[in-house]
């Protein structure tokens, strides 16, 4: 109950009128959480692999800008010439996307 609270007060910031957090939760299973892992720490194997980080501490959380976060789910994220992540702007809409983001940000401990 909790989380959902946070989530809906992070959205209401982000301006996320139109996608529920179950919206955003099934997006974050079905699109993330194979790497990121359900509770985004990314200690899945894919996750270990490419060293995410764990969205659960509040230093990494801090440390990312909402903007960065944004980029990242929308465009994807590369390491020099090496795609870590694909990105989702053309599977998710803007709101989905801001959605998703403020979902990410319900992990911090």
């Amino acid at each position: 109950m909790r989380k959902i609270y946070l989530f809906l007060v992070l959205a209401s910031v982000l301006g996320l009128p139109a996608v529920r957090a179950e919206d955003a939760k099934a997006n974050f299973d079905a699109k993330c959480a194979m790497c990121h892992g359900k509770d985004g720490k990314g200690e899945t194997k894919a996750g270990q692999k490419l060293g995410i980080r764990d969205y659960t501490d509040p230093k990494v959380q801090d440390a990312l800008k909402d903007d960065q976060l944004l980029k990242a789910i929308k465009e994807g994220v590369k390491k020099e010439d090496k795609v870590l992540m694909k990105g989702f702007s053309d599977k998710l809409t803007d709101d989905e996307i801001k959605a998703l983001a403020a979902y990410m940000r319900a992990f911090k401990k």
